[in-house]
């Protein structure tokens, strides 16, 4: 089964990116034909600085070998190197109807967040369309919030099918396995909109000096406490082992004991559990012409499928012979 998915370099990762989306990804890279890519062009819509969104890619390949992706197993590669899904997206746009992208929820949202109303923030859909399209790509990993953008996608591929034949392999939606709440440091969902993350790979001081200031509630040491629904345990719940796990429980229960206890506890338990990823991504920074073979011969493999859909298409709605 050939499984796709785009990351957009935003920004660093965090822990919510990894447990809410990144690990799955991995772990989908077992038993499928896997695409893996870091979508600067679809950044190009909120990034305007040059050198920023070049770091940032940089950042997300490494982050990615960091945590597991092989390039032995998947194909990883940066969206602009691969030239033919922009054309695509010409193709696809050039019959996308003007309602099916006004409906689209994540345009509001972004534009209720303050974002700018640009035209590629606007055709989004259509070029998320393309990456998925042109690698006849069957399943696409995605988070309950993001169905919405595969069923545009399956509405122009079965459009375009209509009017110039089977051209499109149509995908389906897998919606990522519900994973426990991520909490940011207020007690919110982690989300870079609302400023409240906790990075993967931040220097470990600074990291640590974050989580002892994680938002708490103001009940005394004595009082016992019910784990479920509060945000350091599930905090810690992310990275401890069944054992530590219902330790921790059952100190919640008895009572008698600070929140700064979690809080070191989470610190701990994050620490061993990136401690790897740590080490990897150092190896990976240190060499970049791997990295660079890695990203180059990924894009020459995403090309040459990417190029034989493109032909397909453009032979079938008669811009080429």
């Amino acid at each position: 089964m050939r499984v796709l998915s785009g990351i957009q370099p935003t920004g660093r990762f965090h822990w919510g990116n990894y447990f809410g989306a990144i690990r799955q990804y991995i772990d989908l890279q077992s038993d499928n034909e896997a695409y893996y890519f870091i979508a600067n062009l679809h950044a190009l819509t909120t990034v305007r600085e040059a050198d920023q969104l070049r770091q940032n890619t940089l950042d997300a390949v490494l982050d990615l070998l960091a945590l597991g992706l092989d390039p032995d197993r998947a194909t990883l590669f940066v969206q602009s190197d691969v030239p033919e899904v922009s054309e695509l997206c010409w193709l696809l746009m050039s019959g996308t109807p003007m309602g099916l992208l006004e409906r689209c929820v994540s345009y509001k949202d972004k534009i209720a967040k303050g974002l700018t109303a640009n035209a590629g923030l606007f055709t989004y859909p259509v070029l998320q369309a393309a990456d998925i399209l042109i690698y006849d790509a069957e399943v696409v990993p995605v988070g309950l919030d993001q169905v919405q953008h595969v069923e545009v996608c399956r509405d122009i591929a079965q459009s375009f099918n209509h009017h110039f034949g089977e051209t499109f392999v149509l995908p389906k939606p897998s919606v990522l396995e519900a994973t426990a709440k991520v909490p940011g440091t207020d007690g919110e969902k982690m989300s870079k909109s609302y400023d409240n993350t906790i990075e993967i790979f931040e220097p470990l001081k600074p990291q640590r000096k974050k989580i002892m200031r994680i938002t708490t509630d103001s009940r005394p040491m004595e009082d016992a406490k019910e784990p479920e629904g509060d945000h350091l345990f599930q905090l810690f719940a992310c990275f401890a082992d069944a054992a530590e796990l219902a330790e921790m429980a059952a100190m919640y229960r008895r009572g008698g004991f600070g929140y700064g206890e979690v809080k070191k506890a989470i610190a701990d338990a994050s620490e061993r559990y990136f401690e790897e990823p740590r080490a990897k991504r150092e190896e990976f920074a240190a060499h970049p012409a791997r990295v660079a073979e890695i990203l180059a011969d990924g894009a020459s493999q995403a090309r040459k499928k990417a190029s034989e859909v493109l032909n397909r298409a453009k032979k079938a709605c008669g811009v080429s012979g």
